[in-house]
């Protein structure tokens, strides 16, 4: 074996070439990569989700505040199907069942949009809905004023989007305050229907079957 001084003086002896070579060849500069320079800040919302553009608090608290409408509403047609049903209106029934499941799809908008915007969609306790009515008369009653208030919260959210400059909520109202319009005039429809029958069960019963196949539009001069 080959002792560490017996290496020392092979190195010692190496030619002069090989010497002149390895002296070139430390001594070159080193090839430094350009450092990233990454100069775009992009804005985050409460969960760390990227911005295109800040909301203001009092729109982000309103859509919030929508949001849970559109869930309170739910619950509240859910509790008037569970009523009808109790009392064999198995088209009252249907139909109602049928608008929960829009609230809470309209309520999953929302939480989508926000979620969109960087915003947190967040969820409020919700009361207990009214279970006991007198009538299906009632019902539709208490169904259109629901409407009617999901619209002025609608007409509200677009006119805070408006003063805010928010060109983008404004865009994502607009389908949605027309949809809902044509709900409103649908359940106006249906509670002149009702009314018109005079809690007889049977006209109500006509009414009913009408639900089942689902005829719920209003009449059209067109």
């Amino acid at each position: 074996m080959e002792t560490i001084q017996g290496i020392i003086c092979h190195i010692g002896n190496a030619r002069a070439l090989d010497f002149e070579f390895c002296v070139v060849v430390l001594n070159q500069p080193t090839m430094t990569r350009p450092q990233s320079t990454n100069s775009i800040e992009i804005k985050s919302g409460p969960s760390g989700r990227a911005m295109a553009q800040a909301m203001e608090t009092d729109l982000v608290e309103a859509l919030q505040q929508h949001l849970n409408l559109e869930r309170r509403a739910s619950s509240c047609y859910f509790a008037m199907a569970i009523w009808c049903s109790e009392r064999e209106l198995r088209g009252f029934s249907s139909f109602l069942i049928e608008e929960s499941k829009s609230e809470q799809e309209h309520a999953s908008e929302f939480a989508d949009y926000l979620i969109a915007r960087g915003q947190t969609a967040e969820l409020h306790d919700l009361p207990a809905p009214r279970q006991t009515w007198i009538s299906p008369e009632e019902i539709m009653a208490a169904s259109f004023q629901m409407e009617a208030d999901v619209t002025t919260s609608l007409h509200q959210l677009y006119f805070m989007a408006e003063r805010c400059s928010d060109v983008r909520t404004t865009i994502f109202l607009d389908p949605t305050i027309e949809n809902q319009i044509k709900s409103e005039h649908q359940f106006a429809h249906l509670l002149g229907r009702v009314r018109f029958a005079q809690n007889q069960p049977a006209p109500l019963l006509i009414i009913d079957d009408e639900l089942s196949e689902n005829k719920t539009k209003p009449s059209t001069l067109r």
